[in-house]
């Protein structure tokens, strides 16, 4: 059985933030991938396989609703965690609205990230931990 490690793409129009959060996920084991807006976040995920999406609300182009969305109609099984200063209920209701896996507060501590990130994978590919099955998933 091939074995790979899980890719994470992050989305968000902050570089620092983008930048800290694909070091603090490297450093757990993941390898990463990084888009500044929605409309890269989309043609990330079609081009590249990703396990894992990463994404703030409120972005240029497409906000992380919007790209959810998007990605959903091609991608439907992908894990989406969308990430958000202003994650009130009417914006989890969207969020579960768009098929999104969670929604995180911001700011959203080190723990909380990789926590979501570890939950998204185990269960949309039935990973408890440990060794990595092949997860590719089909386009």
């Amino acid at each position: 059985m091939a074995l790979h490690v899980p890719r994470i793409l992050i989305t968000d129009d902050d570089l620092g933030f983008r930048e800290t959060l694909s070091g603090l996920l490297e450093c757990h084991g993941y390898a990463t991938i990084e888009a500044s807006n929605g409309e890269q976040a989309v043609q990330i995920v079609r081009e590249v396989d990703v396990h894992v999406l990463l994404l703030d609300m409120h972005m240029p182009k497409l906000t992380g609703l919007e790209t959810i969305r998007r990605v959903k109609q091609f991608r439907d099984r992908l894990p989406c965690i969308l990430m958000s200063a202003d994650a009130d209920e009417r914006l989890r209701r969207e969020a579960a609205l768009a098929r999104a896996f969670s929604v995180l507060p911001k700011p959203v501590s080190a723990d909380t990230v990789t926590q979501a990130v570890r939950n998204a994978i185990s269960r949309a590919y039935n990973w408890p931990g440990g060794e990595l099955p092949d997860i590719s998933l089909p386009s």
